[in-house]
């Protein structure tokens, strides 16, 4: 049954076509004619080389070629996702966009295969590698954590977990610092309210914020300049006590003073 594709999916695989054209190579040399017996393997085992080599375009070029003239080889699905290697070794933001589309079509293709894994993780990989800085659009960043969080609920006992656990809180972590200098751009111009709630956000979306620090001091001093001490203490008391040797923590002190007497 064909799946309908969304307009997003859709120009993603457009453009990967197009670049496809544009980035092709020549044809794979040294290759035995097609239909000759052994050839298929000749094509993996070359191609295998040749990117073990980081020779990425001449070595997709040998599995491209097994893909599209062998389409019974044990080879074939190996060979559709070394491609998908290949265009992420280049690790361009173009080529990264084929890889992106090699992985989601081995995954359709042979979603029960052994390294269906691995093709998901690398396509977090790829995602993740798309990702803007915190104060530009953050779409990358929301389809990386799209991916990662279906390998989390597929493969949850993968090998490639550890990995898949750093990429997902590298990309949280981008998310969360998107919506945070959001709200610090409301707090430095004086909009209390918005910036209360972009910290507020962060905090309750992402617990595991890395750096949740700096969230704990601009709520605390936020409530302070909105002339509300006593809902700034509590953010002050969990900043010195999750962390101690945060940099806030002088200046958390020194507000904290202002608003409580001395004994």
């Amino acid at each position: 049954m064909l799946v309908p594709m969304t307009f997003r999916s859709t120009t993603r695989v457009v453009a990967a076509l197009l670049l496809a054209a544009a980035l092709g190579g020549c044809a794979a040399k040294k290759a035995p004619p097609t239909g000759q017996a052994g050839a298929d393997k000749f094509l993996y085992d070359e191609g295998t080389r040749l990117l073990g080599k980081k020779n990425w375009v001449t070595g997709r070029e040998y599995f491209r070629r097994l893909v599209d003239s062998y389409p019974q080889s044990p080879y074939r699905a190996g060979a559709k996702l070394a491609i998908a290697e290949s265009y992420l070794g280049e690790n361009r933001v173009e080529t990264r966009i084929l890889a992106i589309n090699e992985y989601h079509e081995f995954l359709t293709y042979y979603p029960t295969n052994p390294r269906a894994d691995y093709a998901q993780y690398r396509l977090g990989l790829a995602e993740t590698r798309q990702m803007l800085h915190p104060e530009r659009d953050q779409t990358n960043t929301i389809e990386a954590l799209d991916e990662l969080q279906k390998f989390l609920n597929t493969y949850p006992n993968s090998e490639y977990r550890p990995e898949v656990d750093k990429l997902y809180r590298q990309a949280r972590d981008r998310l969360s610092e998107s919506e945070f200098r959001v709200g610090l751009l409301y707090y430095r111009a004086k909009w209390i309210p918005g910036a209360l709630s972009r910290f507020g956000t962060v905090l309750k979306d992402d617990p595991g914020y890395s750096k949740k620090d700096e969230i704990y001091f601009y709520m605390g001093e936020a409530f302070m300049r909105a002339g509300a001490g006593p809902q700034a203490l509590p953010y002050f008391d969990r900043l010195l006590a999750e962390f101690p040797d945060s940099k806030y923590v002088k200046k958390a002190r020194r507000l904290m003073a202002l608003m409580k007497p001395p004994k």
